[in-house]
């Protein structure tokens, strides 16, 4: 019989209560801000970070996570009698997280050989940031409590990421020019204009696909960039940073178009803030087939 673990980053946005509750393996990305250093979620709060990124210019310094931390995490796990590990991970383009857990794969076999035919570890790109791999990890783990193979997981994963996107307007490009990581809105230029761009994160990427003129024109124009988009009749998640006001705007026109209420609202954690800063306002759909 499989014993089954789900390991992720703390990018994935999940609530610690969430984490406890389905009992996730979360490895927790360190940040510094200004001259305080701590573990994303176990440490502070999501509106802790929000708070000291109030109080400092600085954008906030993270890292990694390393191959020893996977390497020991595997090795913990086999001890406990996993016989699978599914471990997703944060973008392979936006951070060296995923090769890392694969390096640590490698060295947990080459140091435990006799693991090789007793535990299985499935390495998967979550291809993007923050609940758009929360969430489906979420229902993964329900999945496994009903009953669902290893196998099974991958695949629901992998098709997750391939069909899903998330569009986002963050409310200004300080922090995205500073720390360079989100490419498309790095390299916006419209802000003197008085421009506003739409990203979507998916597929490894992101991309600027519209340009909104004037913050008033913010819940339309994303409502109909994901309306356009969005697979008929299937949930959306709501994403926001330290204020809801404008996601509960974007809700409430959704709802008007689509009949159905958001399945359910996240906050943007430490690391997506320190990249694209605390004030945003995003959609996480599944796409229509191309």
């Amino acid at each position: 019989m499989q014993k089954i673990m789900i390991v992720t980053d703390s990018c994935c946005d999940l609530s610690k209560e969430v984490i406890e509750e389905l009992g996730i393996k979360v490895l927790p990305f360190t940040l510094t801000v200004g001259d305080i250093t701590f573990r994303e979620i176990f440490d502070k709060s999501t509106q802790e970070v929000y708070e000291l990124m109030a109080h400092t210019d600085e954008i906030p310094k993270h890292s990694q996570i390393s191959p020893v931390t996977f390497e020991e995490t595997y090795k913990e796990l086999y001890d406990q009698g996993y016989t699978d590990i599914i471990s997703v991970s944060i973008n392979s383009q936006g951070s060296g997280t995923f090769n890392n857990s694969i390096i640590g794969k490698t060295d947990f076999f080459e140091n435990n050989p006799e693991a090789s035919e007793k535990m299985r570890i499935y390495n998967i790109d979550s291809r993007s940031y923050t609940i758009f791999y929360g969430y489906p990890i979420m229902e993964a783990v329900k999945k496994i409590r009903k009953g669902a193979s290893a196998e099974d997981i991958v695949s629901y994963l992998e098709e997750w990421f391939s069909v899903c996107a998330m569009y986002a307007v963050p409310y200004n490009l300080k922090y995205a020019k500073k720390s360079g990581r989100i490419s498309a809105a790095a390299a916006f230029a419209g802000e003197l204009l008085g421009l506003k761009p739409i990203i979507e994160f998916a597929d490894n990427t992101t991309n600027t696909v519209e340009k909104i003129r004037g913050e008033k024109n913010i819940v339309q124009k994303l409502c109909d960039c994901v309306e356009k988009r969005m697979t008929p009749q299937t949930p959306y998640i709501m994403v926001h940073g330290r204020d809801t006001t404008l996601a509960k705007e974007v809700e409430k026109e959704l709802i008007k178009r689509t009949g159905r209420k958001a399945e359910m609202y996240n906050p943007i954690g430490a690391v997506v803030s320190a990249n694209i800063g605390p004030d945003i306002v995003a959609v996480l759909i599944r796409r229509k087939s191309k």
